[in-house]
């Protein structure tokens, strides 16, 4: 066993490429399944394997692409060979590898490259970040991402004039950090055929002047009409965007990703995966109303791998809270004639996902607003009654702001509630000038959730939010906001603890793309995805968790963070 040291860090020799498979069985103990050496061990650890049934280990090892024991210190070195790569993990933590249960993967892997907006304080910062970046850039080369936060110079709306001097040769099209809006200068509005004429979008909004003209500001399905003009980037260019997802997601523990999106970014996966080129797992949605050519696709093709799967559909019932587009029951308090959007007709949601559910597919739909919630709720509970008893675990993405009565339907009607907890810290630092102190008080609702038995998976909806694990955790259990206004927790009643984050992150992730067989707990047979941290997350202070530090991330064996 060769070694060197990397910082506090034990690393042995260089990792060995092993078969699949001959490593057991979920739920043996140290004792190897077979007498090949094991490729990665990690020693010196408290494990938190997610396993209830065995919660805490000293030890790792690995081989090939699998988990080949989780045992003592003892059991995991006497598997040790010269071929080993060793990893001392210092006290610090392993656990299994972090799973995104919402991301918008390619899309944050261009925003990489792209000008950043989110932290741009003032109009004046927001126009000169614009103008710089297109300095460097070629005539006719569209500006895009942004991810800019209007809240930030108090709440005023962008408008083309403010940026359409200093881009005089570049469409810009860039979204507000929610997605739910975008601010589109006046080359990318005449690319993309918006004048004072064109008429309003059915669950869209285009933001005009007193004069009648477009703002530049466009909202939800309104967006469609520059997406459009926009043409889609060469292979090279998403090729490349997706290496900087992987390797940005990697760096902060995440070992696969749940990534909601286009039928052509899942031609960006599955070229990636032919190549060999995927170092995250993901689990791909493609638009809800495409169903029936998902369908065909499946019974084709199959569902995938353990790398890339595919049988998953995206709806959207409304928009956004920061972009009012969210729909509610009652008006936004600081907007007592507006209750938001519905971005479909609530018979064209129900007729789509009754067909998906029919040909066996996965329905994952974005509701915000409570009455969004309620109306999702709904369709899915007379979809089960009408098809009939299967396992279809339907998602709710978000479940946000949820009435009341509606937190035990998630339990009852088994609606997993996949959420993102750092929108609570974000979010909380306006929210409640947006709808009221009463509405507020089950918005993120982690803790009533779990109460009621419902379950609750955890993601990013990056680039929304960082895909940050640690950060999310640290949201969850503490709800502490950005700009330190709550000390003690915005809505500290939904606080839940490190495990409970901990389990939203692994396990009950696993279970939301139905993989929990394969992945989500550290355990003999399953694959070998899994997180080294600096320090144990459940033995420090809830406001120490955002100190923590990824050191190592495995994904099928091979190391792709350190």
């Amino acid at each position: 066993m060769r070694e060197k040291r990397i910082g506090s860090w034990v690393l042995g020799a260089a990792l060995c490429a092993a078969a699949l498979g001959g490593c057991g069985s979920p739920g043996e103990d140290a004792t190897p399944a077979s007498e090949e050496a094991v490729t990665l061990a990690v020693l010196n650890a408290r494990v938190w394997t997610a396993n209830p049934e065995k919660p805490g280990a000293e030890a790792v090892a690995v081989r090939g692409e699998t988990i080949a024991a989780v045992g003592t210190e003892e059991e995991i070195r006497s598997l040790v060979s010269e071929s080993t790569e060793v990893v001392d993990a210092g006290g610090g933590m392993v656990c299994p590898g972090f799973i995104d249960t919402h991301v918008h993967f390619l899309y944050g892997g261009f925003e990489l490259a792209s000008v950043q907006l989110r932290d741009a304080a003032t109009p004046e910062e927001f126009a000169a970040r614009i103008r710089d970046y297109a300095a460097g850039l070629e005539p006719g080369t569209w500006i895009q991402g942004g991810s800019w936060d209007h809240t930030l110079w108090g709440g005023e709306l962008p408008r083309r004039e403010w940026i359409d001097a200093v881009t005089p040769e570049n469409p810009v099209w860039i979204l507000r950090l929610d997605g739910h809006m975008g601010l589109a200068n006046s080359l990318a509005l005449e690319a993309a055929g918006v004048t004072k004429e064109t008429p309003d979008v059915d669950g869209g909004t285009i933001v005009r002047g007193e004069d009648g003209e477009p703002t530049g500001i466009l909202k939800d399905n309104a967006m469609g009409l520059v997406n459009e003009a926009i043409p889609l980037p060469p292979d090279a260019a998403s090729d490349r965007a997706l290496e900087a997802a992987m390797d940005y997601v990697a760096a902060q523990g995440v070992t696969s990703v749940h990534a909601p999106g286009s039928w052509e970014e899942l031609a960006v996966y599955e070229r990636a995966r032919r190549e060999g080129r995927l170092r995250t797992r993901v689990y791909a949605a493609v638009p809800l109303s495409t169903w029936e050519r998902l369908q065909e696709k499946t019974a084709a093709e199959g569902t995938g791998d353990e790398w890339l799967r595919i049988g998953a559909l995206k709806g959207f019932v409304d928009g956004s809270l920061g972009s009012h587009t969210a729909a509610f029951h009652e008006p936004f308090t600081d907007a007592p004639e507006d209750t938001g959007l519905l971005l479909h007709a609530p018979e064209d949601l129900y007729s789509w996902v009754s067909g998906a559910d029919k040909a066996g597919l996965h329905v994952l739909v974005h509701a915000i607003g409570d009455r969004a919630i309620e109306l999702q709720l709904s369709i899915f509970e007379r979809v089960a009654r009408e098809n009939g008893e299967r396992d279809r675990r339907f998602r709710i993405e978000h479940a946000q702001h949820i009435a009341p009565a509606d937190i035990p339907r998630f339990a009852s009607l088994g609606v997993l509630a996949s959420m993102q907890p750092y929108h609570a810290i974000d979010d909380g630092r306006w929210a409640e000038s947006v709808i009221g102190p009463e509405r507020i008080k089950t918005t993120y609702a982690f803790r009533s959730l779990l109460d009621a038995g419902a379950t609750v998976a955890f993601g990013s909806d990056w680039t929304v939010a960082p895909p940050a694990p640690l950060e999310g955790i640290y949201a969850a259990v503490t709800r502490r906001t950005l700009d330190g206004e709550n000390p003690d927790g915005w809505v500290p009643e939904q606080k839940i603890t490190v495990e409970e984050a901990l389990v939203a992150y692994t396990r009950t992730a696993a279970y939301a793309s139905f993989e929990e067989g394969i992945k989500g707990t550290l355990e003999p047979g399953k694959l070998a995805d899994l997180v080294v941290i600096d320090r144990d997350l459940t033995a420090v202070l809830p406001e120490e968790v955002r100190d923590a530090r990824i050191v190592l991330t495995v994904v099928g064996g091979k190391v792709v963070f350190r």
